[in-house]
């Protein structure tokens, strides 16, 4: 049984996006990647979960297409392991599961949205292309400080022309300070807006996101933008 069909030729033109392609099954890779690019989508394809999740924050993607059978790590448990990091980006899941509990399994992992094998290619291009209009108001937001801004769509932090992306919880962390700025944050209060008031996060895994992030600010433009008070919290001025 073929995975995509193919037989559509009138296939209405996707938006303008970028989207993860994570599949292992090499022909539907290559098929897939070469439709896609033909109806204005750009597309970077990676063969099993750990290269997705690797590619994930590398750039930023409208779509992420996760097969749910891939090698070191499943489209499924790829998806779990991107919300418990608090990933806002969307995500569909491609699989040849096609029972209810199925679909209820993938869509309760975190998924957006569930595509079954076989499929028409209109079909998912329509999919991806409602998937980005549902984000349209978060990937617009940009946050301003100064020469800085902190792109939700992308999760980078931009000075001038130089660009470094950050992780969902970093990206949280400075949003939170710069929306405060001026004001001290209690480590309490930080932890739990991160991490949820019943985590049992540590204040020292506080203290290293804080020191990664300061990190790639330093590597940024060479500024110590987040400030410590010490034995209370940290703030932007």
């Amino acid at each position: 049984m073929p995975i995509l069909h193919c037989d559509t030729i009138a296939v209405t033109e996707a938006e303008a996006m970028k989207i993860l392609l994570a599949e292992d099954d090499i022909n539907l890779g290559k098929l897939l990647s070469m439709l896609l690019k033909k109806q204005n989508i750009t597309v970077n394809w990676v063969q099993d979960g750990e290269a997705a999740y690797d590619a994930v924050y590398a750039d930023g993607y409208d779509v992420l297409v996760l097969d749910w059978m891939m090698p070191l790590l499943s489209g499924l448990d790829l998806c779990k392991r991107l919300r418990e990091e608090d990933y806002q980006g969307k995500i569909l899941l491609l699989t040849a599961k096609d029972t209810l509990a199925d679909k209820v399994q993938g869509l309760n992992s975190g998924a957006d949205d569930y595509l079954v094998k076989p499929f028409e290619l209109e079909e998912l291009v329509a999919r991806l292309n409602a998937l980005c209009r549902r984000q349209g108001q978060y990937s617009a937001e940009k946050l301003r400080y100064g020469a800085y801004t902190l792109e939700s769509s992308t999760y980078c932090l931009a000075y001038g022309e130089r660009r470094v992306e950050l992780r969902p919880r970093e990206f949280k962390l400075l949003e939170l300070l710069l929306r405060n700025r001026g004001q001290v944050m209690p480590r309490a209060v930080l932890q739990d807006r991160i991490w949820g008031i019943d985590s049992d996060v540590t204040e020292n895994n506080l203290d290293v996101h804080i020191r990664l992030l300061r990190k790639k600010i330093m590597e940024l433009n060479g500024e110590e933008l987040i400030k410590t008070m010490r034995g209370v919290g940290y703030y932007v001025e």
